[in-house]
Parts: C-alpha cells; structure tokens; sequence
C-alpha cells in the first residue's frame, strides 16, 4: 500500500465554554457554539500548547489536540494503526508531540502510545505487516525501524545492509534513501537485492516481485524492470513520448503514471504480470486537469485489482472493474485532504491543510467497504494507553 499523504496537517479539538463547564465538542457536532469565540479560543490554544510542551504527554491528550490521523495502516488481521501529530501552529520550529492509537478489527483500541517530538522531526509512519506494524526509518539507513505487535508491544528488527533476494511475503518498507524491503518471517530489514542503479520508483507485490522504474541519465527510454530472488523477469520500455512518474503493483495488474513535460497524460497498465501493457489516456479521468504531476499523484491498488486514482486533497476516481478501462468519481461526504486503500477497503481523512487550532467540518477518519459509495466516521471506542 501506499503512505498517506505530506498535505495532511493536524488540528487541535474544539473547547468551548458552557455555562462555567468546559465541553470537548466533534468537528461535525451540531448546535456547536462559535468557535472563534474569544474565550473557547483561549482555551483551545492554552489546551494545546500544553500538550506539545509536556515532556510525557499523554496519548488521549495528543490525539485530542491533532483532532484527524495523519496516517492509517492496517495490519494482515484487520487491525489498523493510526498516527497522530500535533506541532507548533505559529511555526514549523518549537515542540511538538506525536502518538499511535492500535485498533483491533472489532473497532476497540487495545493500545496507544505518546511522545514529546520537534515540530522540525521527520513524520511518524508505519508499514502494516503480518501480525503488526514496522515503523518506517526516517532517516539515512534502517535507523529508527522497530516492530510493533497487535496489543502494541514493541520488538527489535534484524537489520542488515546485505541485499535481501526478494521472495513471497517481502514488504516495501521504504522507497528510496534506502530502498528497504521487511521480511516478517525473520523480522529483518534490508534493501531488496539487483534493483538498478537509476530505479526512481518502486514497488513490491506479494508474490515478491520488485518492479522498478529505470531512468537512466542518457536519451535512453525509461524502463520498467520486474526482478525476483535477485533475479530480472523482463524489462519493457516505457512508450515515447512519456516519462514514467508514480509506479503500483499488485497482484497480476501494474501501472505507471504517464508524464509529458510537466503534465499527467495518462497511465500504462499491465494486467497480466507484465507481458502486455495497455497505455490509458482517457476512461474518464480528466488528465490535464491533475496539475500535479507525479508530485502529489495517488495511485494504488485494491486487492480485486482496481485502480484508485487521484490528487493529495483533491478529487479521486476508482476503476470500475479489475480492467481498468473506466473510472468513476468518488463522493465524500466532507472534503478529504488524504486517500488511501488497504484490501478493497477505501480510508479518507478530514483535515485542514495548515496547522491552526480550529477544527474543519467532520475532521477525522473515514472508512468506507463497498467502494466509497457509503462512509462511516471512525469513532473510537474504549482504551488503552501506554
């Protein structure tokens, strides 16, 4: 799966003073009082700098403050974790604090965790795996990679610059500066073995296959290369007059983001492990219309094949079917500011895209399993902090 996006921001929940109580209110609740009042925005801004100042915050109290995740994985049982940032909102200096919340698949929370951070420090992510979540390294190398099981206990990786061979099961846990792959069978963090020198992008399925996209420095054409055990299956050139940009796998089916000069013109497909491809410039996408490029593309697939398609905070389609050919448009029911798909299920966050300590109209997580034609906001239900 792919990582939610940058764009996301964090936001503090609404205070507000009723009749000498203070009340913690929903970002959708109704009948709610103003909330640029003078006193609930005292109140709100003296609650969150509070918390990012405190050297042991507690997890309530963060995920309280950041009002919508940052980030939501899921782990091989259903089981989700969601990441939480709460940072300086007059600038991208000073204190911050960070925290997990992990969800079991009956919607309990059966862990949660806190930390005082710098507003400047790399996001918090993590990978879902068999049986938990890896913590994404956010700097140079492995450092930083850790495990974490399914009630929240944390274990130590096996980390190793040797070059993995990739096989079955092998996870991308980072795409570039390294290129790690996670073996859950042994717990290991390494880089994937043979993937070329110029590789811009890649992606891991679960047979073990790396697909890599090679661009090399000369006029040569980029290449989309598959390899496994270290070995190559086949290398294809990508059609000219494109460039290849953002690059998924899954499954049978792969594709490629297709770019000319700065535009998005489309996406090249391959359904059957990559022995044809099929490049798409139509099926109801407006292409031109996507002004990032492959900055801010999101593409993924589902597990029945299915292409999401979209821009960070912007609008998304879903194919029709696992061949790709059309799209349709997906509705929310508020605005989203971040997509992702794990499995056939669809998760959209509601957030403000700069920090402020307001709220936005239902901010917070929202799921839906049958293709975003339905969406239920993530309440969160019981404990368990740590």
């Amino acid at each position: 799966m792919a990582w939610l996006s940058e764009g996301v921001r964090r936001r503090t929940v609404a205070i507000v003073a009723v009749t000498g109580a203070v009340v913690a209110l929903t970002g959708c609740a109704p009948g709610g009082v103003d909330a640029k009042g003078a006193k609930g925005a005292e109140d709100r801004e003296t609650k969150y700098r509070r918390v990012i100042e405190d050297p042991h915050p507690r997890p309530a109290d963060v995920i309280e403050a950041a009002g919508a995740p940052i980030g939501v994985v899921r782990a091989s049982d259903g089981s989700l974790l969601l990441t939480y940032e709460a940072g300086n909102v007059e600038d991208d200096e000073g204190p911050a604090a960070t925290a997990w919340r992990i969800i079991d698949p009956q919607g309990r929370t059966v862990a949660e965790h806190a930390e005082h951070a710098d507003a400047e420090a790399p996001r918090v992510a993590f990978k879902g795996v068999r049986g938990g979540f890896v913590r994404v390294p956010s700097g140079e190398g492995a450092e930083g990679a850790y495990g974490l099981d399914l009630h929240g206990e944390r274990h130590k990786l096996v980390v190793t610059d040797t070059p993995l061979r990739t096989r079955p099961g092998d996870v991308l846990l980072a795409e570039s500066e390294p290129t790690l792959v996670y073996r859950p069978a042994t717990r290991t963090v390494a880089p994937p073995a043979g993937v070329p020198d110029n590789a811009a992008g890649l992606a891991v399925d679960e047979r073990g296959t790396v697909w890599s996209l090679d661009q090399p420095l000369s006029e040569e054409p980029n290449r989309v290369v598959r390899q496994r055990d270290g070995r190559t299956l086949g290398s294809v050139a990508v059609p000219k007059p494109y460039v290849g940009g953002v690059l998924t796998a899954r499954g049978d089916t792969a594709a490629l983001s297709l770019i000319r000069g700065e535009t998005l013109r489309g996406l090249w497909v391959t359904t059957d492990s990559g022995a044809h491809w099929r490049t798409m410039l139509a099926g109801g996408i407006p292409w031109k219309d996507l002004e990032s490029g492959s900055y801010l593309l999101n593409l993924e697939l589902l597990a029945d094949g299915r292409l999401l398609v979209g821009e960070e905070g912007g609008p998304h389609w879903l194919a029709a079917d696992k061949g790709n050919t059309t799209f349709r448009k997906l509705k929310t029911p508020v605005p989203f500011t971040s997509f992702t798909a794990d499995g056939t299920t669809l998760y959209g966050i509601a957030d403000a895209t700069t920090s402020t300590y307001e709220l936005v109209k239902g901010e917070g997580l929202w799921i839906s399993d049958d293709g975003g034609r339905e969406w239920r906001r993530y309440q969160p239900r019981g404990g368990g902090g740590r």
